[in-house]
């Protein structure tokens, strides 16, 4: 592992995530003692403040985090922070903020973070190499998204590796710093109970789920044109298949994980011009009902009629030995009726059944990994009712629970930025994305919206508050399979 460095840039630094995770992520870090001694926050944005301003801004950001921590100390980590103005599409800003930044990065290193917007990325890079910001001592850490497709993803990309090399690029996915996301890989090669029947032999398909009760919740101008696949299922989806899906790495390390990963985004069938029909489905939310009160419709909130779907449902296929023939279906939605992310495995049935001619029925036993709102994990096994059975065995599904809340009570629940930040800081690249990884994943994206494209797909309406389109049903029931709800 690289060494720590001592000084950290946040561009965007006034922004929405700034203010809600990446400032409170840094402030819970140097409360608990894990930010190097010496460690200077430099913030920059558009805006002209001064450092005592800046301080200003973090503190009402920062004060309802510090109430909830008695133990915390604010006025030590606002005296780390610093603040330079710069115009991403103005060169000459990054003179002042070398001048600021350079000599302390040069000493210490320097660890970059872009929080702005995709078109802000290569003027900003151009800016910082030009300043003498992308030294050996430097590495960057990108916030989604990369381009909105494969072609502006490399562009991007390219654009990144002319001043910062791969090893010193950390691409963001906030969903791999969820400690139930990094528990699935415990889960999965921490113990022997699970490996062997996580296969096509032991494994009849598996659900990806993320709901949303959210409408555009100010996000108009980004999201309608982007959409669910791209916003969801090109990056935090498809990450979660792949860490669901991936082999067993050789050892827990950045190269060995990202390796098997990247394995599996390459073996995903493509659904494309022949199968887009068949193999998903897009809808977009009407006029309905969001926590008991009535909410618009998109088009109501974005003002105008649009084809971009806020719903998508997918089948996939990975085609490689562990996985052929098992079906991944993948789900996301905004306004449906539960916030909730989650990963259902569910297993094949015993061969068997020694309780049928007992008038028993017997339930495959089902995995269930919930990310979100409450970190958990669930296994759905098969038990017997108290009783004399004198009409029959009777048996019923009942949880075995691990909420891990519960169980690791005595520790705080981290915002998932505080991991990715820490080895930002460190250099641990492990829960990062790499360039191959995006690209892979763009490139079976882009296949869906061709497919869409070419078959003349718009998205099918269903009322705010509801499960999404009948049709996303159906892309499962004719499989015999019934979605997690």
């Amino acid at each position: 592992m690289t060494p720590s460095c001592e000084t950290v840039l946040l561009f965007g630094a006034t922004g929405d995530l700034s203010r809600r995770m990446l400032l409170p992520s840094l402030f819970h870090l140097d409360a608990d003692g894990l930010l190097p001694k010496h460690l200077v926050i430099y913030g920059t944005s558009r805006s002209h403040l001064t450092d005592q301003e800046f301080q200003a801004l973090a503190r009402t950001a920062l004060e309802p985090f510090q109430a909830a921590r008695p133990d915390a100390a604010l006025e030590p980590f606002l005296a780390r922070l610093r603040f330079v103005p710069v115009d991403a599409s103005d060169p000459s800003g990054f003179a002042a903020l070398a001048e600021a930044v350079g000599p302390c990065a040069q000493s210490g290193g320097l660890a970059i973070f872009l929080s702005t917007a995709p078109s802000l990325f290569e003027p900003t890079i151009a800016g910082l190499h030009g300043a003498g910001l992308a030294g050996e001592n430097a590495r960057i850490g990108l916030e989604k998204p990369l381009g909105h497709d494969l072609g502006s993803s490399r562009a991007i990309n390219d654009a990144v590796a002319s001043a910062f090399p791969e090893e010193r690029t950390f691409r963001i996915d906030h969903y791999l710093g969820k400690e139930t996301v990094q528990n699935l890989l415990a889960l999965r090669f921490g113990n022997s109970l699970f490996e062997p029947r996580w296969n096509a032999g032991g494994v009849d398909h598996v659900q990806i789920t993320v709901a949303e009760t959210v409408g555009l919740e100010g996000r108009v101008g980004f999201y309608d044109g982007v959409g669910a696949l791209r916003d969801m299922v090109q990056n935090h989806m498809l990450q979660l298949l792949a860490l669901v899906a991936m082999e067993p790495p050789s050892r827990f390390d950045a190269t060995a994980v990202r390796d098997e990963k990247v394995k599996v985004l390459r073996s995903l069938r493509r659904i494309d011009r022949s199968t887009a029909a068949t193999h998903s489905v897009i809808g977009q939310y009407s006029a309905g009902a969001a926590a008991g009160a009535p909410v618009p419709g998109y088009a109501e909130e974005l003002g105008k009629p649009s084809d971009t779907e806020t719903f998508v449902a997918l089948k996939a296929h990975v085609d490689n030995w562990r996985w052929k023939g098992v079906p991944f279906y993948m789900r996301t939605g905004k306004r449906l009726p539960v916030r909730h992310s989650e990963i259902l495995i569910q297993f094949k049935g015993v061969p068997h059944s020694i309780f049928a001619e007992r008038g028993a029925v017997l339930h495959p036993n089902r995995l269930i990994i919930r990310l979100q709102p409450e970190e958990g994990i669930r296994l759905m096994v098969m038990a017997k009712e108290p009783g004399l059975d004198r009409d029959g065995v009777r048996l019923r599904e009942v949880p075995l629970d691990l909420s891990l809340v519960n169980a690791f009570s005595g520790a705080r629940r981290r915002i998932a930025y505080e991991r990715l930040l820490l080895d930002l800081i460190e250099g641990d690249p492990t829960l990062f994305v790499r360039r191959d990884e995006v690209e892979a994943q763009w490139e079976w994206i882009d296949a869906i919206r061709d497919g869409w494209s070419t078959n003349m797909m718009t998205p099918r309406t269903y009322q705010a508050g509801t499960w999404g389109p009948s049709a996303a049903i159906a892309l499962t029931e004719r499989d015999g399979v019934s979605w997690n709800d």
